[in-house]
């Protein structure tokens, strides 16, 4: 399945904007964890534990399915291809278990510390400056790979006729 092009167009901008979104929301997440982490009162670490949890669950999940969902459709209705170009497939497969940490992991988590700090007995997890921190580097690791495009074809995406890979999908000037 081939998506038109006002379709894969409008597709593109939106897996961009909830990608990059996810970025800048877990830098966020970084910051207030460090705020609640380092807090001297017990109110600016719960404040700040609030605030996380309230990012993780109306914001930080929906975006983190909306960039794997759009992201796979676009995969597969496009020449791209989920499988034909390695930098397609390592960002699915890393994107994957970073969906799934942040629903099994990061939200639970935050859950109890903001539970935790609300009861005036704030517990600072360092696990909850490093999920977020691991998460961003990765983002912008899967950020740069979109730009980059690195590594070529896999086995499955073959080479076209004349043993020269083919040109990447037509572009438009921006």
């Amino acid at each position: 399945m081939q998506l038109s092009r006002p379709a894969r167009r409008a597709l593109l901008v939106a897996h961009v904007a909830v990608s990059v979104g996810w970025l800048g929301l877990t830098t966020g997440l970084l910051a207030l964890g460090v705020t609640g982490f380092t807090a001297d009162a017990p109110q600016t670490a719960a404040g700040a534990y609030g605030a996380m949890r309230i990012l993780t669950d109306y914001l930080v999940l929906p975006v983190a399915v909306l960039s794997l969902a759009s992201g796979v459709v676009l995969a597969l209705g496009t020449p791209w291809g989920l499988a034909r170009h390695r930098w397609v497939l390592t960002k699915f497969w890393l994107t994957l278990p970073a969906v799934g940490m942040t629903v099994l992991a990061l939200r639970p988590g935050i859950d109890r510390l903001a539970s935790a700090a609300a009861a005036d007995q704030p517990a600072p997890d360092p696990g909850l400056l490093v999920a977020p921190a691991v998460a961003s580097a990765l983002y912008l690791f899967l950020t740069a790979l979109s730009v980059l495009k690195p590594w070529g074809r896999t086995r499955r995406g073959g080479r076209p006729h004349g043993g020269r890979p083919a040109p990447p999908p037509h572009r438009t000037p921006h």
